[in-house]
């Protein structure tokens, strides 16, 4: 088991009914910047549920947020913050409202020219707005840790950053907002979170007993819930499992005293900037093929998730194997499809500028064993066609 330092100070409010804690959650006199999406929270009685919540409360609103937050859009809430000597800022919204806000919290302090340094060069956050959030989709896990995901239009590209100063205050995240959600966004939801377990558990053995069962137990539990929370959102019991799987699939608990990979991720964020994927759809289809690339290096791992999580039997060479196929076979019975072509008729050129990319950053040796050449970065994106 690996050394590791644990520090998560998100409060986490989970549960029907709770958002009259809001209340006591930001402080009293504090003007609050309300970030939110495209404004389904106006339909799910969300919004209504937040202002009322915040009678006597100074609010400032910003929409717009999109699916994947950009950086053009989010200087725009960032000037607001600067105009309005904003305090607080609540992100009202799943997890790319919630890593919009983060992005905002830090750019509006940054003392640099360019915002876009803090994921562009890795620039240094000192200090950020503090923030809570009102969680409406279950995903990302970002209402419990302190990464985000950014997007640039003006160069196509998806880029990571975070902060200890970047876990929200608090988090009121309630399961029966997901009935209001469409099927892409739960089938998403499911596949986000089983990719996240997978990152910090699918690369070598570090004889973590626990953290391999805690992971193995969230897997499980997705694949029981997943199906049926997009057949019956509204069924509480599975609602409530499938929301605190999300969380628990990325507030930091699994990666500790364990190696993590997160090559998937780094993959798939390109194919959202040049193909306009979802990010779930993204990991569905470059997962299984960085399994099989690198397969002599995570096979322990492979066949251990086959037996432990699947009960695949036969020798370990072979459960590892079926256990690639039985991932892929779970995002396709969720209607999700694993295949660059099923989404784009434009993918041919996608491994060489994809490669080309990450030359020019220095990503040179991903994953667990930075051992995910270029050469490796080709062969998984072209075997993703």
């Amino acid at each position: 088991m690996l050394n590791f330092e644990l520090y998560n100070p998100t409060k986490l409010i989970f549960g029907k009914n709770q958002y009259e804690k809001l209340k006591t959650e930001i402080p009293k006199n504090a003007t609050i910047l309300m970030t939110y999406g495209g404004g389904s929270i106006m339909k799910n009685g969300v919004y209504n549920n937040v202002i009322k919540a915040l009678q006597g409360y100074e609010i400032i609103e910003f929409g717009g947020i999109e699916a994947n937050p950009t950086f053009e859009t989010l200087m725009k809430a960032v000037a607001i913050v600067k105009e309005n000597n904003i305090d607080f800022i609540l992100a009202v919204g799943g997890g790319s409202v919630i890593d919009g806000t983060k992005f905002i919290a830090a750019a509006a302090n940054y003392e640099g020219e360019n915002a876009w340094d803090i994921l562009a060069k890795g620039a240094l956050i000192k200090t950020a707005i503090p923030f809570g959030t009102v969680l409406t989709l279950p995903a990302t896990g970002s209402e419990m840790n302190s990464g985000a995901v950014i997007s640039k239009k003006e160069t196509d590209e998806k880029l990571v950053f975070g902060s200890p100063l970047l876990f929200p205050k608090f988090s009121i995240t309630d399961p029966t907002v997901i009935q209001s959600l469409p099927l892409r966004q739960l089938q998403n939801g499911v596949i986000d979170a089983y990719v996240h377990v997978l990152e910090q558990y699918l690369t070598y053995p570090s004889n973590a007993f626990l953290q391999d069962r805690i992971a193995e137990s969230v897997l499980q539990t997705l694949i029981e819930v997943g199906p049926k929370v997009l057949k019956n959102p509204s069924d509480y019991i599975i609602a409530s499992n499938f929301m605190w799987c999300c969380t628990m699939a990325l507030n930091g608990l699994l990666s500790k005293g364990v190696p993590t990979d997160w090559a998937t991720h780094m993959i798939g964020h390109e194919l959202t900037a040049l193909h306009g994927l979802d990010h779930a759809q993204s990991l569905a289809v470059i997962g299984p093929n960085l399994y099989k690339v690198q397969f002599e290096f995570k096979k322990e791992k492979l066949a251990q998730y086959g037996k432990r999580v699947w009960n695949l039997t036969g020798s370990d060479e072979e459960i590892a194997q079926k256990a690639i196929i039985k991932t892929q076979e779970f995002y396709q019975s969720l209607g999700v499809k694993t295949s660059l072509s099923e989404y784009s008729n434009s993918y041919k050129d996608t491994s060489q500028i994809i490669s080309n990319r990450f030359k020019e950053r220095g990503w040179i040796g991903l994953g667990e064993h930075k051992n995910i050449n270029l050469e490796k970065v080709v062969e998984i994106v072209e075997m993703s066609y």
